[in-house]
């Protein structure tokens, strides 16, 4: 039995066997696929939802390091998502040598379908 307990938010923790667990995962990437979503990796997906769930500002040098990444993968990362308007940079005006990386609403938008897609793969499994 799988317990996920890492909801810095609170909340109720989840129970599932290891099967259940990969269901779900293979439903939310089958529907992300199917529905048309942009393509992002696990990493991108990372920082995206990083950049979201955790208190802003955001960083190119602090996402890598809480990530345990080196700067250019966040920032091959970023670029990706950033042609999509998933997120935006630009310079900290406070220090010019920072990046600041800032939500946009597309990004929001993304990772609300993605957790109704959760949800609703999550409520489908099989006891």
């Amino acid at each position: 039995m799988v317990r996920l307990r890492n909801n810095p938010g609170g909340g109720m923790a989840v129970q599932m066997r290891p099967g259940q667990a990969l269901r779900l995962w293979h439903g939310v990437s089958l529907a992300l696929v199917r529905g048309g979503e942009p393509d992002l990796s696990a990493r991108q997906i990372t920082v995206l939802m990083t950049v979201y769930l955790q208190p802003q500002p955001h960083t190119v040098r602090a996402l890598a390091a809480t990530l345990g990444v080196t700067k250019p993968v966040i920032t091959r990362a970023l670029d990706t998502m950033g042609r999509l308007g998933l997120v935006t940079r630009k310079r900290d005006p406070a220090d010019r040598r920072n990046v600041l990386v800032q939500r946009t609403v597309s990004g929001a938008l993304f990772l609300e379908r993605l957790a109704d897609l959760i949800v609703a793969e999550a409520a489908g499994l099989p006891a």
